[in-house]
């Protein structure tokens, strides 16, 4: 037996690396699998020399070892002092790896050493992570090294003192011929070393076939995901031309509007109570209009320019305050908690509009109760979340699955007037904000009480950084 042992394979390789990229962490992945070959050549060499009595050449194979190991230490020095490794990179430290062992091999035996099928190793590996000329290329190399084996070489020394017997022993136990046992000293050891061969062999390609299974499966996750984010994104894009289009048109009724409601204000002045629900219409009007303002202003842009951060409490109050003058008749309880000072945000248009599309969709599941909205906001210093309870029916299976998907809603038409259920696109436009934050939104049923539970995880980091 010798003490070769295999190159390091760069298992769970992800395979939508750059062309020529190697996959990302392939370096990695060899470092930490060499520093299990350095151990295992070195454990095998004590034993063949300590344990089995064999005289083999001790000082240029620890040498040999040891060139691996610092090898192995300048590539972590270049993992942690350097970018992504390429294809020639890759193949460059898989050749290194063939070359150690076919200098212990070369010590060993050559091509007669049971170790030698660990040749077949590098290509497969190769193969599996590299473009195809890499791997034909270290297909050549190994077969190069091994013709070389067949014909330079140190013989392996034969069995000494007890393990002539021991040799005996496996003959008779492993069944070879009595003829092959007398004529071929050690042949027994030399089938006990295949088949530890067989099973260091059998290890690594279930060691390297299972992660690289498992990276493309998760490869293909990761591109269904990719799938699924362009979809939404089109959707969204869609959605943004709509209303764009809508804000456009939208603006010539709504002056119309406003006009009408001025000189209905001055024809009435008289009347009172009429006079009072012309300035809440107007209200309601001059509120769609600066709505429709900021849309077309704010196109393209994440957030508003030139402004200043403001405390996050602060920030909270306002967006709340501006929605009860779109929802003046909805009854809403709100109770910050954090440290204070709060943290100071830079918080965007779209996340505003996100947070007053839930509250939007809390009020009208609340419509039919006379008990208030219930929104706690508390924050630490990483991270801010919003609960909003409501009073309604809840949400129902179908509702259920439809979140988060544009055109279905999870609130309920009434079925003794004409209105209809929402189209869903409200919440899914907030998810889509959040998720984009690196948050999450929750929606499901109080555990508590009747109606929806609303919940918003986002971290604070993606609020206080500077605008690019």
């Amino acid at each position: 037996m010798t003490s070769g042992s295999p190159p390091a394979p760069t298992s769970g390789a992800t395979f939508a690396a750059p062309p020529g990229q190697a996959a990302p962490g392939a370096l990695a992945r060899i470092v930490a699998l060499r520093r299990i070959e350095v151990l295992t050549q070195a454990i095998v060499l004590i034993l063949a020399v300590a344990g089995l009595r064999m005289p083999l050449a001790v000082g240029p194979m620890a040498a040999i070892i040891a060139l691996l190991a610092l090898i192995n230490l300048a590539t972590q020095w270049r993992i942690d002092h350097g970018g992504s490794a390429s294809d020639g990179e890759v193949f460059s430290h898989l050749a290194v790896d063939t070359g150690i062992l076919a200098l212990l091999l070369y010590f060993a035996g050559g091509s007669a050493n049971p170790f030698v099928s660990l040749f077949l190793l590098p290509p497969t590996l190769a193969a599996a992570t590299l473009p195809a000329r890499h791997a034909w290329a270290m297909a050549v190399l190994t077969l190069a090294l091994y013709t070389f084996l067949m014909f330079w070489n140190l013989p392996l020394p034969p069995p000494q003192g007890e393990l002539a017997q021991l040799d005996a022993l496996l003959a008779r136990a492993t069944g070879v011929a009595p003829e092959h046992a007398g004529h071929m000293s050690g042949f027994a050891l030399h089938v006990l070393g295949m088949w530890l061969n067989f099973v260091v062999s059998a290890g690594i390609v279930v060691f390297f076939l299972t992660r690289m299974a498992a990276a493309l499966r998760r490869g293909e996750r990761e591109l269904a995901a990719a799938r699924e984010a362009a979809l939404r994104h089109e959707q969204i894009l869609a959605l943004g031309t709509l209303a764009a289009g809508a804000a456009h048109k939208l603006g010539t009724p709504l002056g119309t509007m406003a006009v009408v409601i001025r000189e209905m204000s001055l024809a009435h002045a008289d009347n009172r109570e009429l006079v009072d629900d012309l300035a809440l219409l107007r209200q309601q009007v001059d509120a769609c209009k600066q709505t429709i303002t900021q849309i077309l202003a704010s196109a393209g842009q994440a957030r508003a320019d030139g402004q200043a951060a403001c405390a996050l409490d602060a920030w909270l109050t306002e967006i709340v305050e501006a929605w009860q003058v779109i929802r003046p008749h909805a009854r809403l309880r709100i109770a910050l908690a954090g440290p204070r000072p709060a943290p100071r945000v830079v918080a965007e248009r779209t996340l505003e509009q996100a947070l007053l599309n839930l509250l939007d969709n809390a009020a009208d599941a609340n419509a039919g109760s006379d008990a208030p909205l219930r929104v706690t906001a508390t924050w630490d210093e990483h991270r801010l979340r919003v609960e909003i309870l409501d009073n309604g029916p809840g949400l129902d299976d179908d509702a259920r699955a439809g979140l988060g998907q544009p055109f279905r809603s999870g609130k309920h038409g009434d079925a003794d007037s004409n209105a209809v259920g929402g189209l869903g696109i409200g919440f899914f436009l907030t998810q889509t904000t959040v998720e984009r934050l690196g948050g999450r939104v929750d929606l499901d049923n109080r555990p508590d009480a009747p109606g929806a539970r609303t919940r918003v995880d986002l971290p604070l980091a993606r609020l206080t950084q500077e605008t690019p």
